[in-house]
């Protein structure tokens, strides 16, 4: 079973004291490339002491697994902690946090143009959740994929929503929050599906699943799904906040110049490979400690990942999706570059390699 691969222009990655933690991992991961016996997608995984707590959606509502590894959340008994007793519609890709001894788990719930985000919380990750709230994100438009993070002393709330009340584009944007439940100000866009290799499939063209995570220098990264999720061309790309950057102003903002990670060659940034095993990798979660950015590895070492994907030689649809078990690592010394926008159109600084 091949966990870790090499990539073309890897030269300066350093494998010292990388291979033990890989080995680790890859003990816990089943065959084909860390796919899991979980027939599901938009997999939300954190860590709290040794024990990995998953979120899913369900018919009508939402389940939590609990594991000792992230490969074992698939065999764990799922725990149902919220129904749909008002029929808010379609449950999709719940997110759970954790901040000052409660449980926050983050939905979206709606039909069509309906979609909004919604919140429970609990003082146990698997039971006693407070009925759903309604976020009050500004202007109040249809909003999916949010999640909670701290960066910089203060709270910050990500999502994927449409700019008016129409399916032309989903954006990612950015609001400040005064508490987990209280978004405050107005709504920032921090970015659009306007690169080529992201309008591969459309329309409505795609940023969505936004994953916040902080870097060796202590920047601020969104990694997010591009593409269709209806398609094999889904992937993960980056943003990256410029040293010092304000995360409301749009262009602090660097997007990296391709896929990350997926399938297809002709959409991956230069100098990284596309996916052996799977089609269509999206909508990670960075397994860290609590969920904390401020966990995020050093240099060097790799960390787990969750991603949702569908394997090779499998028909590309929403059914066939699986969770998958697999890691990331920082890579130096990388540039993000943009034509057409005021000031420096080019960056350098930590992205990331992942790896099935």
């Amino acid at each position: 079973m091949t966990l870790f691969r090499c990539i073309s222009g890897a030269a300066a990655f350093v494998l010292s004291g990388v291979l033990a933690a890989v080995l680790a991992l890859s003990s816990a991961v089943p065959a084909q490339a860390g796919q899991t016996g979980l027939r599901a997608a938009d997999p939300s995984v954190i860590r709290v002491g040794g024990t990995y707590i998953s979120v899913q959606s369900t018919g009508g509502g939402i389940a939590v697994r609990q594991a000792a590894s992230p490969a074992a959340l698939a065999t764990a008994a799922a725990r149902q902690v919220w129904t749909d007793t008002r029929n808010r519609g379609e449950v999709w890709a719940p997110e759970i946090v954790t901040e000052g001894g409660r449980y926050y788990i983050y939905f979206s719930a709606g039909s069509g143009p309906a979609h909004r985000m919604y919140v429970i919380g609990s003082a146990n990750p698997d039971s006693g959740y407070t009925a759903e709230v309604k976020l009050a994100l500004p202007d109040d438009k249809w909003a999916i994929d949010g999640t909670l993070f701290t960066f910089n002393g203060q709270r910050w709330f990500v999502w994927s929503g449409w700019s008016g009340d129409t399916d032309v584009e989903q954006n990612l944007y950015i609001a400040r929050m005064s508490s987990p439940t209280t978004p405050v100000g107005t709504r920032y866009v921090i970015s659009q599906p306007r690169e080529g290799w992201e309008r591969v499939v459309g329309s409505p063209f795609i940023n969505e699943s936004p994953e916040a995570i902080k870097d060796p220098n202590g920047q601020l990264h969104i990694v997010y799904s591009a593409n269709g999720s209806w398609s094999d061309q889904y992937c993960l790309a980056d943003l990256r906040l410029r040293a010092g950057g304000d995360p409301t102003y749009v262009w602090d903002w660097y997007k990296s110049n391709g896929c990350l990670f997926g399938s297809n060659r002709s959409t991956m940034m230069p100098g990284w490979d596309p996916t052996l095993h799977v089609n269509g990798p999206g909508h990670h979660s960075f397994v860290l400690l609590d969920g904390d950015i401020a966990t995020s590895p050093p240099a060097g070492p790799t960390f787990p990942l969750m991603f949702h994907a569908v394997p090779k030689g499998t028909p590309y649809s929403w059914a066939n999706r699986s969770w998958y078990t697999g890691s990331f690592a920082w890579w130096g010394n990388t540039t993000y570059s943009r034509a057409g926008v005021p000031g420096p159109n080019t960056d350098t600084g930590w992205s990331l390699k992942f790896f099935e």
